[in-house]
């Protein structure tokens, strides 16, 4: 969890712009570019990216990962105070997370239709029959999210 945060609060945007350079870091070890950051009050508490490939575990997702983090360096597991920005739209089992964690608000920038759990295929964090709801906001630096998958999973390909 090497975080360069910039000094200062950051906005979405910015914090996406984190969450993508975390995203690109999993090409590195062949995993899906996927990255997320941890914030309170626009202020950095962890970033991580996906490690399923190098790790050999199927739920070294980024925002797990980037949860676990959290929750060690506030020394609490009721992340209530959070927003976790992601790249990409989280899946069930990380949208379950989320739940779990009781962040506050998720940002996420790719809408996944395949598998998002925050509005596109299922929404786990609007379900009022759990016992906590996330606030999402969607798109944020869509395009440039987009592009990281479409580029990985097009070389893939090749």
């Amino acid at each position: 969890m090497g975080i360069n945060a910039p000094a200062g609060r950051l906005d979405d945007g910015a914090a996406m712009g984190m969450a993508l350079a975390e995203a690109e870091m999993a090409e590195a070890h062949n995993d899906v570019p996927v990255g997320a950051v941890t914030l309170i009050d626009g202020r950095v508490i962890a970033a991580r990216h996906n490690e399923r490939e190098l790790k050999g575990d199927p739920t070294a997702h980024a925002e797990l990962l980037v949860l676990a983090d959290t929750a060690a360096a506030l020394g609490r597991w009721r992340l209530t105070d959070v927003t976790l920005v992601v790249t990409l739209e989280p899946c069930p089992m990380c949208a379950g997370g989320l739940v779990a964690a009781r962040v506050g608000r998720v940002v996420f920038g790719a809408a996944d239709p395949k598998a998002g759990a925050c509005g596109s295929l299922y929404n786990l964090c609007a379900d009022p029959r759990l016992n906590h709801e996330v606030a999402v906001t969607a798109g944020v630096r869509a395009d440039q999210a987009s592009a990281l998958l479409t580029g990985f999973f097009g070389r893939r390909r090749d």
